[in-house]
């Protein structure tokens, strides 16, 4: 009977060594930071500006408020502090960040061709140079602090321009939520030069005028036909149960909504009726949570991402309720006790920031090569998030309005942004992780 060798069984393959703190993909190397990868495409460029904005106006602030905590080492200022702060926060990273996501997202919206992030760093570096200057002269002379942001209201009229002239020349059948995003923002270039030119000639209430009508003509009119269109997008991708529900109505009721603001609050400093707020403000409240139901809260919450950009939506929702509320509570107190600034801060640290945190995360994951997923890092920053916005919401509503929990709360609000932004700020200067060009 012939005999059928057997062969030895191969030696055990040696295992794969550890991949190297800071390695890439399949253990590479890790590139070095480099300053080129910024102009390798419009969301990195503007991201960029964003986040290292978002991290110097916050330490700034935080710095502010620690030092009134301790006896003579409060800075000087040329400029009210409180001004100085709401023109910081309003219009200095949030802009930045509209570039990345504008002029990478709106020419797919447009059915034009990706727009080179070289053209847009002339207004963008003038913006950050702008901004240095605001914040030198907020403490050392006003005139200066003026001409920072008119150099910043300059750079963001030519983005502007720039993304009308893209929404004029596109051919695309459905270009709304480009136009609305557009007007917004030629009417953002417009209250910044109010504000410069208010600075100037120390006209302080036109200064607020034109902070107000930043934030609510401005601001939140980009987010809302943003994530008119992409929240239900998302969801529905990610869980196809739920549709993509978006009528045009609904946009329409919500930009009505926010445009109101302005003239609602002017009205009732001027002692017009607080009912009319009451029932705006009440009723956009109650539309709003059932529009973050309809569009799949509850659902979304399976998914760490769409949680974060779920949840974020819903801060508004609950800012106008939280309006309406201190409207009634002034009107049976007499006007003795309000919510203060509780809600102005669930519209832009809740609100404006949260959104924006997991839309950026979102937008880099997915054009850096990375898996469209929140890991631990990022999901952990953002409930720290929410504790900030507690924080500052809890300071409005004591009476006397605790200094301590105020520095506490930008505190923890500055620690959660610098961290984040140090992350995607190495992604940016760096290829994209699945070795694919931009």
């Amino acid at each position: 009977m012939k005999t059928i060798p057997v062969r030895p069984a191969p030696a055990a393959a040696p295992k794969e060594p550890a991949v190297a703190p800071g390695a890439g993909p399949g253990g590479r190397a890790r590139e070095p930071w480099r300053f080129s990868w910024l102009l390798a495409a419009p969301h990195r460029l503007g991201f960029f500006a964003g986040a290292v904005l978002m991290s110097v106006v916050s330490l700034w602030w935080t710095v502010v408020l620690v030092s009134r905590l301790m006896p003579g080492l409060a800075p000087a200022w040329a400029i009210s502090p409180s001004l100085a702060h709401a023109v910081g926060m309003s219009f200095s990273f949030m802009p930045m960040f509209f570039v990345g996501f504008l002029y990478t997202a709106g020419p797919k919206w447009l059915g034009l061709g990706p727009v080179e992030a070289r053209t847009l760093q002339a207004p963008v570096w003038a913006a950050l140079a702008g901004w240095a200057a605001f914040l030198v002269g907020a403490h050392a002379w006003a005139p200066l602090a003026a001409a920072g942001v008119a150099c910043v209201a300059a750079a963001w009229s030519a983005l502007s321009l720039r993304f009308v002239g893209l929404v004029r020349r596109s051919e695309a059948i459905d270009r709304l939520h480009a136009k609305v995003i557009a007007t917004a923002c030629v009417v953002g270039a417009l209250a910044q030069w109010a504000v410069a030119i208010g600075i100037a000639m120390e006209a302080w209430t036109a200064v607020y005028a034109a902070l107000a009508v930043g934030l609510w003509w401005f601001l939140a009119p980009v987010y809302a036909a943003v994530l008119h269109r992409m929240i239900p997008f998302f969801t529905a991708s990610a869980l196809p149960m739920l549709d993509a529900w978006r009528p045009m109505w609904l946009l329409w009721t919500w930009l009505a909504l926010l445009v109101a603001q302005v003239p609602l609050a002017m009205g009732l400093a001027a002692g017009a009726t607080p009912f009319l707020v009451l029932a705006l403000d009440g009723g956009g409240a109650a539309l709003l949570l059932w529009l973050a139901v309809r569009w799949g809260l509850v659902q979304s919450l399976k998914i760490r991402l769409l949680a974060m950009l779920h949840l974020g939506f819903v801060w508004l929702g609950v800012a106008l309720a939280m309006q309406a509320a201190s409207i009634a509570v002034a009107w049976w107190s007499r006007g003795t006790v309000d919510l203060g600034l509780a809600p102005l801060h669930a519209v832009t640290m809740g609100f404006l920031g949260s959104t924006l945190i997991a839309m950026v995360t979102r937008v880099s994951s997915g054009h850096g090569g990375r898996p469209l997923a929140a890991d631990d890092y990022v999901w952990r920053l953002y409930w720290v998030l929410q504790v900030a916005v507690l924080l500052r919401m809890a300071s409005a509503w004591w009476l006397g309005a605790s200094m301590e929990l105020v520095a506490l709360a930008a505190l923890v609000w500055t620690a959660v942004v610098v961290a984040w932004s140090a992350r995607y700020i190495s992604w940016y200067g760096r290829p994209r992780a699945d070795g694919k060009p931009g």
